[in-house]
């Protein structure tokens, strides 16, 4: 489906989100695309597994799914880390909030390899978040896919990625910075697949954490549109990133709910 394939392209890393899309209380089994951050990291990316699940139509979801390895993680790993690691004790897990369904499946097979490339190296810390990391310095990134009950068609891809925390602390500065830059949009382009960002707009949205961004976006491509909110929270060395979308189309922008960064954060602080 043009819609499916265009919101992939637009949207890797949260299309896996969509989870049961909140009208089943069934996770599905689709996964979704995810253009990556700018450069290959430093170190390598565990992700485990961000979320695939489809959306109305099966849309491709990706919670911020991994790079090459089959559980969304570059370094090519085949199953979830060790629930003893710090950042998969960090994770949201199925249960963990009511009205929801949460998935940790792995990459979707029909997923774009390679870094996502802006246009205007201003807005790149823009296109580095859409991917399986929020950027290149990150050490390890768990990825998770929310599918809202409550609200039909919202979808939340979630994860958390550990830094060296100056590294943390860089990351939120470059993306006000961007966001303040890129107002005009942008073009992001991986395996020459493109799609627009515009309207970028910063978000008034209260959190608890160290420090956090928010911002708005239209993504385009293919003659598809999807309405984005992304929130990205540093807590320490930890940062956590949330971005919405409404699956099920429409002009009124979605919003990551607050129940879902306040529990984010809670075992953020909880795993520590």
């Amino acid at each position: 489906m043009k819609a499916r394939t265009a919101t992939a392209v637009l949207l890797p890393a949260l299309l896996s989100a969509m989870v049961g899309c909140g009208s089943t209380n069934t996770p599905a089994s689709g996964k979704g695309p995810d253009p990556k951050g700018s450069a290959s990291a430093p170190g390598q990316s565990a992700s485990a597994g961000s979320a695939g699940a489809s959306g109305p139509e099966g849309s491709s979801g990706s919670a911020g799914t991994g790079g090459s390895g089959d559980t969304g993680g570059t370094g090519g790993t085949t199953g979830p880390k060790p629930a003893s690691s710090r950042l998969e004790r960090s994770a949201l897990q199925q249960g963990d909030l009511t009205g929801y369904q949460i998935s940790a499946n792995g990459k979707n097979p029909n997923a774009p390899d390679g870094q996502p490339q802006a246009d205007r190296k201003a807005c790149q810390p823009l296109a580095d978040i859409m991917g399986d990391k929020p950027d290149p310095a990150a050490r390890e990134t768990v990825n998770r896919g929310i599918g809202s009950q409550k609200q039909l068609g919202l979808a939340v891809s979630a994860s958390v990625s550990s830094y060296a925390e100056s590294d943390a602390k860089t990351l939120i500065a470059r993306l006000k910075d961007a966001v303040a830059a890129c107002a005009g949009g942008f073009t992001a382009t991986v395996e020459k697949q493109s799609g627009t960002y515009r309207d970028v707009k910063a978000a008034d949205y209260k959190t608890g954490g160290d420090e956090s961004v928010s911002w708005t976006t239209t993504a385009a491509a293919e003659g598809v549109t999807a309405q984005v909110h992304l929130v990205v929270v540093r807590q320490g060395d930890t940062v956590v990133r949330l971005m919405a979308l409404n699956v099920t189309g429409g002009s009124k922008t979605p919003q990551v709910p607050h129940e879902v960064a306040d529990k984010q954060l809670q075992k953020v602080r909880a795993a520590r």
